[in-house]
C-alpha cells in the first residue's frame, strides 16, 4: 500500500498492514516465543496485584458461542454484593493484554471486573478463527453483562462497562442497545464501521470502496472454491523498516515487543481474515448513541493520538451525561498499559458515582 492510503485492507484492522509476508516464526532478538496452550493461558504482559484474585470463567453468548474470560475480585470483599465491570479491547487484543492489566487495577479500586476474549479470537470459541462482526461482538459485552449478574456477589443493578480501542465502539453499542448497564467508559476509542468503510478521517472515496468490495468479492469465490476462509498479511510487520507513521511504530511497539506481545493476539502473531471487513461496511455502530442517556458516557483519549477524532465526535452526537477527557501528550496506545497515563483515579470516580 504506497503512501500509507488508509484505505482497504489497512482498516481491516485499524492498523496500517504494510507486507504481504507469511506468517514467520517470532524474533528471538525480541525474547518473543512460541508457547503452548498451558503457556498461552498463564503468559499476562502486567503482574497481578496482590489486592486481587484472579479466576478463569466461561460463558456463552446468545449466539451460542463460548467465551472465555478472567474475573478478578478484590480480596477481602466482605458481604456486600459489589459493582461491577465487563471490559474488553483493544481491537485485536485478548484478555491476558489491556483489558486485563484494566480489570485488575478496577478490582484493586474495589470492583468485580471480567476480562474477556470477544468471539473468534484467543480462547473464546467460534469458527473460523480471527474474525470480527459489529452485531457478535455487541453482543459479547451483553453476555459479560448476563454472567455478572448471575453471580451472587454481585449487584446486577450496579453494572457499567469499559471498551478500549475498537471496543469503545462495541461498548457504546451495547450500552445503547442494553438498559441493562447503567455507565459506559472508554479509552482510545474506535468506530471499527466507519472506520472500515470510510478510511481513516473518511478519506475512503466511492471508487476506493467500491474497489475494496469488489476484490473481497473475489475472494469470496476463492474462499468457497477452497472451502475455507483466507487469512490476509499479518497485522503487524515482522521488523519495521525505518519509514512507517508514528502510529504504526507505537502499535509495533506494543504489540510485537515483549511490552504487550501475546501469542493468541491477533495483532501480535496473526492476521485477520481477508473477508472480515464485509458486516463492517454497511452496518454503522453508533446510529443510537442518543439512546444511552440518561445514562453516563466517559470517553477518554489521548491529545496525540490519531484515533482522537472519534472520541471528539461521539462527544458531539451523544446526548448528555457525557464527559470527554483529553489526556495530554498521549498517544493511543499510551491508554492500552501505561499506567502513569490512563485516568484511573477518574475512571473509578465516574463509575463509583454512576453505579450508586
Amino acid at each position: 500500500m504506497k503512501n500509507l492510503k488508509l484505505t482497504m485492507v489497512a482498516v481491516l484492522i485499524a492498523v496500517t498492514q504494510l507486507t504481504a509476508q507469511t506468517a514467520q516464526k517470532i524474533s528471538s532478538n525480541n525474547n518473543l516465543k512460541k508457547m503452548n496452550t498451558t503457556e498461552q493461558s498463564e503468559h499476562y504482559t502486567f503482574k497481578l496485584s496482590d489486592k486481587v484474585t484472579r479466576q478463569k470463567v466461561s460463558f456463552k453468548n446468545r449466539y451460542g458461542i463460548t467465551l472465555s474470560g478472567d474475573l478478578y475480585l478484590p480480596k477481602n470483599h466482605g458481604n456486600e454484593k459489589l459493582a461491577a465491570l465487563a471490559v474488553s479491547g483493544p481491537f485485536g487484543a485478548v484478555k491476558q493484554q489491556s483489558s486485563g492489566l484494566y480489570a485488575n487495577i478496577m478490582a484493586e479500586r474495589g470492583f468485580a471486573v471480567i476480562a474477556f476474549d470477544p468471539s473468534y479470537t484467543g480462547e473464546s470459541g467460534g469458527e473460523p478463527r480471527n474474525v470480527a462482526s459489529p452485531d457478535i461482538n455487541t453482543e459479547d459485552f451483553s453476555a459479560a453483562v448476563d454472567y455478572l449478574g448471575l453471580q451472587p456477589f454481585i449487584d446486577r443493578n450496579k453494572i457499567g462497562i469499559i471498551g478500549i480501542c475498537g471496543f469503545g465502539g462495541m461498548a457504546l453499542n451495547a450500552v445503547a442497545v442494553d438498559k441493562r448497564v447503567k455507565a459506559v467508559a472508554t479509552t482510545s476509542m474506535y468506530d471499527m464501521t466507519r472506520v472500515m468503510s470510510k478510511g481513516y478521517n473518511d478519506s475512503m472515496t466511492i471508487e476506493q470502496r467500491t474497489q475494496m468490495l469488489e476484490k473481497i468479492g473475489q475472494q469470496r469465490w476463492e474462499d468457497a472454491e477452497k472451502g475455507a476462509p483466507a487469512d490476509g498479511p499479518r497485522n503487524l510487520p515482522e521488523k519495521l523498516k525505518g519509514d512507517e507513521p508514528q502510529f504504526v511504530v507505537d502499535y509495533f511497539n506494543y504489540y510485537r515487543t515483549p511490552r504487550g506481545f501475546h501469542p493468541n493476539s491477533v495483532n501480535s502473531n496473526g492476521a485477520w481474515l481477508v473477508t472480515n471487513p464485509l458486516s463492517f461496511m454497511n452496518m454503522p455502530l453508533l446510529s443510537y448513541i442518543k439512546e444511552i442517556s440518561p445514562r453516563p458516557i466517559l470517553l477518554i483519549a489521548g491529545a496525540n493520538a490519531h484515533s482522537r477524532y472519534f472520541s471528539e465526535d461521539i462527544y458531539k452526537m451523544a446526548a448528555e451525561p457525557k464527559e470527554l477527557m483529553i489526556i495530554p501528550d498521549a498517544v493511543h496506545v499510551d491508554l492500552y498499559d501505561k499506567i502513569d497515563v490512563i485516568p484511573f483515579d477518574k475512571l473509578e470516580l465516574f463509575f463509583k458515582q454512576s453505579l450508586k
